[in-house]
């Protein structure tokens, strides 16, 4: 859940439901790795699509293995 209320775009065009990823953690990266750089509000549903895809294939993989836990070497 995003945990940033300045820019919380729960269902921002593009989105598939829920912002999984912390705004305030995103944005603080983005600014210290570019430079100063800001972050669009955007940029959560987008994350979050993505995170979403990866998770469904890490768990197709683990399923695959005949496990029920999802593990790092999953989202390889």
């Amino acid at each position: 859940m995003c945990n940033d209320t300045e820019n919380n775009p729960q269902d921002s065009e593009g989105g598939g439901g829920e912002v999984l990823v912390v705004a305030s953690k995103v944005k603080t990266y983005i600014r210290g790795a570019s430079g100063g750089m800001n972050t669009s509000a955007s940029v959560f549903a987008a994350l979050s699509d993505k995170l979403r895809r990866m998770c469904d294939d890490a768990i197709v993989r683990a399923k695959a293995d005949g496990r029920k836990t999802v593990m790092d070497r999953d989202f390889a």
